[in-house]
């Protein structure tokens, strides 16, 4: 998938014209948090699950080189080959030569955000290994020849009519608005996929240390077919998915479930350790397991940032975005979209690539309240900001112009004491009827007016609130 989160305006602006999406936003938003809201009710105390959720993940975090170095360790007793890829290159490189090796010439993939982002599909298209998305949100996105809109329901923004259209003409079922019937036929036109396929891949919801486990959650059991039916699985995780023991798999596992779609438990919870032992008949005879880092490390080495790498890719934060539910998915540009990803596209891609992504926040921390895994995405946004500031390039920060630096420095001092604010406002008043027209502000610096260019800006009030109280008063 290329990126494409440079152009979050003009994107954001396309859908924000989109009013039949933006109609299923809202939809999908109040539903979504009435289910998570409704599910969380089944816990003793919705916010110290919360808080316990938080500290396993910011746990895991802070000791993830043990952590990944004991989960190799324990996936290698248990009969899997452990795989390092420092970048998208490497994993995919190794993953193709692996499917020549095996004479694949079909492959069965589950819904994996991470191949998505290092484009393993487009990969295999390339080397001509006919692939297969079994997600059913995947399989008509794909079909669509479109990308994920939400991390968790990929076609969520697909009426029925237009997946009815697309099975019509791509595996020509007979059209039909039941979701049944289309559910149906999408199944019948995978099964012989999964039958013959000689290779699976999938991704991983977590990675267990202490036994070498790989967890997948999953509501259509696609995922089981993908990692049992052909010989061969390859499970692609980011190194960011380890948790210490199985106890805390299932404390995060519960948590997962309620925020990604207001489950108590998935219909499919799959605990994969190993290859298939001798006298088992379901499982395939080789695991692979690529552990990939694709500038991973680098954010952990930020004690800021490494909370990013908490995130347990619920999609939550998402449908509780006013940002998110008004632009959508396509908006962001990349594989992740909503508060995670308005701080990981940039962190992955460079912050001048995608630096609109964490402007375009109204800082409002709902994404945090609602976050299982204790995620502070606004603290990252001010802190991607203060790198943008000073021109840090270790993320590949662009400086903004001088007048730029110059104008918000005077506004940090100006707002740090009251006298100076108290002087500021005075000027502000004669200053401001000469800088804004008709609710616009002109004569700015183009960085600077931004703001202005879609609300309307009021005049400053003769009297400040403080001085015609003080009038009141006497």
């Amino acid at each position: 998938m290329r990126p494409q989160s440079e152009n979050f305006k003009e994107l954001a602006r396309k859908n924000l014209a989109n009013e039949g999406q933006r109609k299923i936003l809202n939809q999908f938003s109040l539903i979504l948090k009435a289910l998570r809201d409704a599910s969380f009710t089944t816990l003793p105390d919705e916010k110290a699950a919360l808080e316990k959720g938080r500290r396993i993940r910011e746990d895991a975090i802070k000791n993830l080189p043990y952590l990944l170095e004991m989960f190799e360790e324990n996936a290698t007793k248990a009969g899997a080959k452990v795989v390092w890829a420092s970048d998208a290159r490497q994993a995919n490189d190794f993953i193709v030569s692996l499917a020549k090796e095996k004479g694949a010439n079909l492959c069965v993939k589950a819904k994996s955000m991470i191949s998505e982002e290092i484009s393993l599909r487009e990969e295999f298209i390339e080397n001509k290994i006919e692939t297969y998305e079994t997600d059913l949100g995947e399989f008509i996105v794909q079909q669509a020849g479109k990308t994920p809109f939400h991390i968790v329901g990929p076609a969520i923004n697909m009426t029925i009519k237009e997946v009815s259209d697309l099975f019509n003409k791509v595996i020509g079922l007979p059209e039909t608005e039941d979701p049944t019937e289309l559910a149906k036929g999408a199944r019948m036109f995978l099964r012989d996929k999964f039958r013959n396929a000689q290779i699976g891949i999938s991704g991983a919801n977590m990675a267990v240390a202490e036994t070498g486990s790989i967890i997948l959650v999953e509501n259509e059991g696609n995922i089981r077919f993908a990692t049992s039916a052909p010989k061969t699985h390859v499970v692609l995780m980011s190194i960011e998915k380890v948790v210490p023991t199985i106890s805390e798999a299932a404390y995060m596992l519960k948590l997962l479930t309620r925020s990604c779609t207001g489950q108590r438990i998935s219909n499919y919870v799959s605990v994969i350790t190993g290859p298939k032992k001798a006298g088992e008949i379901d499982g395939p005879e080789e695991l692979y397991i690529v552990i990939l880092d694709n500038g991973r490390t680098k954010i952990y080495a930020d004690e800021v940032l490494r909370s990013a790498l908490q995130c347990i890719k619920c999609g939550m934060c998402a449908a509780v975005c006013p940002v998110y539910t008004h632009v959508g998915g396509y908006s962001y540009g990349w594989v992740y979209s909503g508060p995670i990803g308005a701080v990981l596209n940039p962190l992955l891609l460079g912050l001048d690539k995608a630096r609109d992504l964490y402007h375009a926040t109204t800082l409002c921390g709902a994404c945090k309240d609602y976050c299982p895994a204790g995620v502070d995405v606004r603290n990252i946004v001010l802190d991607l900001r203060a790198k943008e500031m000073d021109g840090d390039r270790s993320f590949d920060a662009e400086a903004p112009p001088a007048l730029v630096k110059i104008f918000y420095r005077i506004w940090a001092w100006v707002l740090l004491d009251y006298s100076r604010y108290k002087i500021a406002s005075r000027i502000m008043r004669i200053v401001m009827p000469f800088v804004i027209k008709y609710g616009k502000a002109s004569n700015l610096s183009d960085r600077l007016i931004q703001w202005t260019r879609c609300r309307d800006i009021p005049q400053v009030a003769p009297k400040s609130f403080h001085e015609t109280y003080s009038e009141l008063k006497k």
